[in-house]
């Protein structure tokens, strides 16, 4: 095969795989629908709609030879035909088969992107599926018809063609009676473009500054103009007094001691009025010049405005992209937790920018997730609570003013327990015990977002770390965007996620502190004002000053930013300018030097040599060529508050923690010892459960790590003792077993584990965070 087939062959795939992802998100889309639907039309319609879609997707398979593909669809195809013939009947196991297919699918679809990169000419070939491809179902039709098929796509023109039996079909690329008014652009070539159309906006700047310059120039030649009025009069006098008193006095001379001539002093004057002359030309051209510039600044604002509104368009994809998926998810989780929910999309239709997406994909997996795992009950708890036995859970987008996305996700399970995380803050330190007596229910509930804080009651492989939540506040901030939570005990919670609708482009306030410059985006600015020293009061050693009738906390941002500033004390301005910063519920009034102005900006990533600098979120360009730092109000709020006094916390020293192991293998017993010492921790080692609750009696522990299938007791009994001790009630045990079902994680969870770790996914790494997490 010659290069140029080669090239055509990696564009086929390339077409194929978009075609295919379509193909595929249809099909798992209709299984979700086709497994809530009741009314036998609508069913119907399902039914015909997957086996078509899985009939298109064989047959694009077919003809770029990828045969794992065409067999898989082959059995589904076969499967809905006799769904259609009522020869079976639909059924949990058989939903769970045809979601196990459509994964299939998606994982040969993924192994088919690496034939799109092939150079070599080889046939892309993908191995076939033998638990599909020999199934019973996977004969439904007869091998005439597809021969027949198979030859109607061959050609024999002289075009490339593949390295097999099949070629390209044509239908695949344009609709026959026409081309597709889809136009599919590679992600690549979109974010080059958008950064380019981005990098008009410092040019509005930049066409701003010249017009400055030019004013500038202007107004230097006006004061010269006047000044040379002024002095004409009596340079036109010199002339005449030198010609009278020249040879007398002997004060004017020519470089060589010679008196100057009446005649030469004239043409130096004449010069002189020449010059005003060409002085004034240039005077009209820069006015005529800075006109010009003037209504080309307003063309190119109005282009540039345009022309990157309308690149954003491109680069915007609607939350259905990336919630597409969800509905499987929910299933899914619900099937391992042994539950019962129907998600609800609304909104999806929304757009926003492509980059947002694709960074608050996992944190609204993370707040689904949690939905099913810590928010909605079982179906026997909710029948006894008076519930639906199905729990309802809600993804919610709206539009919000200031180009900015409201994301509600909301659950009707049993809420968040606020007196357990207290506890779990104040065990963790993250509040004091009196802070968090006083604390009312919002006040406390946020704080369920602290990295480490979790309600869970045990810890496993994907839940109960209490990282999920700091990750969704994490990301949200990285974006620009906030995180707020809602809850009722008993009737659910609410998550509200306060996103942009794009990244870069924003606008902020410039500010002055010393001799340096910063921007504040404008969406967390509450209030700009001027306050007296007078009105600056203190309270229990903390700055505040009056907001709309409310005390805020008041500090320098020079302090915040660790800018040296001299004596500050003695400052002989009347009033300082004040920028009130609000974020989480919170607001924050900062001092600053001078506010200059409201400004669009653009925002650029520091790079990946400082991909996360405290109180900085990235840099902006002025028109001057001068570098900004953006401020990460996140961050400073944080940094202001540990200022304030009775905030920090002071850690003592301590000694080593001590682990006790209960393992029956030798090998792993030695391996778990090794790993706990490595980390600094004091270990010690039991054979069995009954051996560990021996050295339990007479030594103390800070945490338990054992084995579940060991002789004369198990780890399950183990701790249901430790439990019912009353001096060891309280002490952490980590079970790390090979049993991985769901009644055995249960069954952890009844007896008080506090972790429960498989070993069949065991990681170092897992197991010295759950240890960290719990002592």
């Amino acid at each position: 095969m010659g290069q140029k087939d080669q090239e055509f062959l990696k564009r086929l795939l390339a077409t194929f795989r978009v075609e295919a992802e379509e193909h595929l998100s249809a099909i798992s889309s209709g299984l979700i629908e086709l497994e809530k639907v009741s009314s036998p039309e609508r069913r119907m319609e399902l039914i015909e709609t997957v086996f078509r879609e899985a009939h298109s997707l064989k047959g694009a398979a077919r003809s770029v030879n990828l045969a794992g593909i065409e067999s898989t669809c082959q059995s589904l195809e076969g499967l809905f035909a006799r769904l259609k013939a009522h020869e079976v009947s639909l059924s949990p196991e058989l939903f769970d088969q045809l979601h196990h297919m459509a994964d299939r699918l998606g994982a040969l679809l993924s192994d088919s992107a690496s034939e799109v990169a092939r150079s070599d000419g080889s046939r892309p070939q993908i191995p076939d599926t033998p638990e599909v491809a020999r199934t019973p179902l996977s004969q439904s039709g007869p091998q005439g018809s597809q021969r027949i098929e198979r030859d109607s796509l061959l050609t024999s023109g002289t075009g490339p063609r593949l390295p097999s039996e099949g070629v390209a079909d044509p239908r695949h690329f344009a609709d026959a009676t026409g081309l597709s008014p889809t136009l599919r652009v590679p992600i690549s070539k979109v974010d080059s473009l958008l950064r380019q159309a981005e990098e008009f906006i410092p040019a509005k700047a930049t066409a701003v500054q010249r017009i400055v310059e030019l004013r500038e120039i202007g107004a230097s030649l006006v004061s010269w103009k006047k000044e040379w009025r002024r002095v004409r009069p009596q340079a036109r006098a010199i002339p005449k007094s030198l010609n009278g008193g020249h040879r007398s006095n002997g004060e004017s001379r020519s470089s060589k001691g010679q008196a100057a001539t009446p005649s030469q002093i004239a043409k130096v004057f004449a010069f002189l009025e020449r010059n005003e002359s060409s002085l004034h030309w240039v005077e009209n051209k820069l006015t005529v010049l800075a006109r010009r510039l003037e209504n080309d600044r307003r063309v190119l604002d109005r282009r540039v405005d345009d022309f990157v509104e309308d690149m954003k368009h491109i680069a915007t994809v609607p939350f259905s992209t990336l919630l597409e998926s969800f509905p499987k998810l929910v299933r899914e989780l619900c099937r391992d937790c042994a539950k019962a929910a129907d998600l609800t999309i609304a909104g999806s239709e929304i757009e926003a920018d492509r980059r947002i997406l694709e960074e608050m994909k996992d944190p609204l997996m993370h707040l689904v997730r949690n939905c099913i795992d810590h928010g909605i009950e079982t179906p026997r708890q909710r029948k006894a609570r008076g519930k639906p036995l199905r729990a309802t859970i809600t993804i919610t987008i709206s539009p919000k003013s200031a180009g900015k996305v409201e994301i509600v996700v909301a659950d009707d399970g049993a809420g968040v327990d606020v007196q357990k995380v207290r506890a779990a803050a104040v065990k963790l330190g993250v509040v004091s015990l009196d802070d968090a007596q006083q604390m009312d229910e919002q006040q406390a509930t946020p704080l369920i977002f602290k990295s480490g804080i979790s309600t869970s009651p045990i810890i496993t492989e994907v839940s109960g770390r209490g990282l999920g939540l700091a990750i969704v506040q994490e990301k949200a901030e990285k974006v620009g965007g906030s995180v707020s939570v809602e809850t009722q005990l008993g009737i659910g919670t609410t998550f509200r996620l306060l996103l942009p609708l794009t990244l870069a482009r924003f606008r902020g306030v410039l500010v002055r502190v010393g001799e340096n410059l910063f921007v504040l985006p404008t969406t967390h600015v509450q209030r700009v004002l001027r306050v007296g020293m007078d009105e600056i009061r203190s309270a229990e050693n903390r700055k505040t000053i009056q907001v709309d009738g409310q005390a805020a906390s008041a500090v320098r941002l020079g302090d915040v930013l660790g800018i040296v500033q001299g004596n500050t004390a003695s400052d002989p301005k009347p009033k300082v300018p004040v920028v009130v910063l609000a974020w989480a519920g919170e607001q924050i009034a900062f001092l600053v030097d001078e506010i200059l102005e409201e400004r669009e900006v653009l925002v650029k990533s520091l790079g990946r040599q400082l991909l996360r600098v405290h109180n900085i979120a990235g840099a902006t360009l002025l028109g001057t060529g001068k570098v900004l730092p953006v401020l990460n109000v996140a961050d400073l709020m944080r940094s202001a508050i540990s200022m304030t006094p009775g905030t920090a916390i002071h850690e003592a020293e301590e000694l080593p923690k001590s682990i006790l192991v209960a393992e029956d293998s030798i090998t792993a017993r030695t391996l778990l010892k090794n790993i706990l010492e490595s980390a600094g921790y004091r270990v010690k080692t039991a054979i069995d459960g009954a051996e560990a609750l021996r050295v339990l009696a007479g030594e103390s522990f800070d945490l338990v790590v054992s084995d579940v299938e060991m002789p004369r007791m198990s780890g399950f009994d183990l701790t249901a003792k430790i439990r019912a001790d009353k001096r060891l009630s309280s002490l952490p045990v980590v079970l790390v077993t090979a049993l991985d079902s769901r009644q055995d994680r249960e069954r952890g969870v009844d007896v008080g584990a506090n972790a429960y770790l498989v070993k069949s996914s065991f990681d170092q790494g897992n197991l010295l965070e759950v240890v960290r997490r719990l002592i």
